[in-house]
């Protein structure tokens, strides 16, 4: 009981990371680009604080979950007379999943302050020029948890 539930909160950070870098970049970003650059970058500094909030929650809960499961599995596998020898797959997720979560830091407590910094001051080129970085890595994250995905559903 306790593996499940570890299991499915760790897919539910997922999913609210995943899916919100999803929402932002397809879906959010286009339809404010038409907003003039004021209007824009305080929209987007609201909700990306907002979105950032909810992903560093996810993120680490995401980080302890898999540390958590694997942790338990490798337990289970040596108190039974087992060798534990971590998967390939498990291994691939959780290296990309430590890089994912160094980037989102990166994100949040580096671009992210220049952008509120900027937004504060009306700066709006200084905040075009962090929102087009954070636009960059959220990017790579994206494409790095898609992998992710890919690699543990098609194992």
């Amino acid at each position: 009981m306790i593996y499940a539930t570890l299991k499915t909160l760790h897919v539910l950070s997922i999913i609210v990371w995943i899916g919100g870098m999803v929402f932002a970049h397809f879906f959010l970003r286009p339809a404010v680009a038409q907003f003039e650059p004021a209007v824009r970058l305080r929209l987007m500094h609201a909700v990306l604080g907002r979105f950032f909030q909810a992903v560093l929650a996810a993120s680490l809960l995401t980080l302890a979950t898999g540390v958590w499961m694997l942790g338990r599995v490798a337990k289970q596998v040596v108190q039974s007379g087992g060798s534990f020898e971590m998967p390939l797959a498990w291994t691939f997720m959780a290296v990309l999943g430590v890089a994912m979560v160094a980037i989102f830091m990166h994100i949040r407590f580096v671009l992210y302050k220049t952008l509120d910094r900027a937004v504060a001051a009306s700066e709006w080129v200084a905040g075009g020029t962090a929102l087009a970085q954070i636009r960059n890595w959220v990017s790579i994250n994206l494409a790095l948890g898609v992998l992710v995905l890919l690699v543990t559903l098609l194992r």
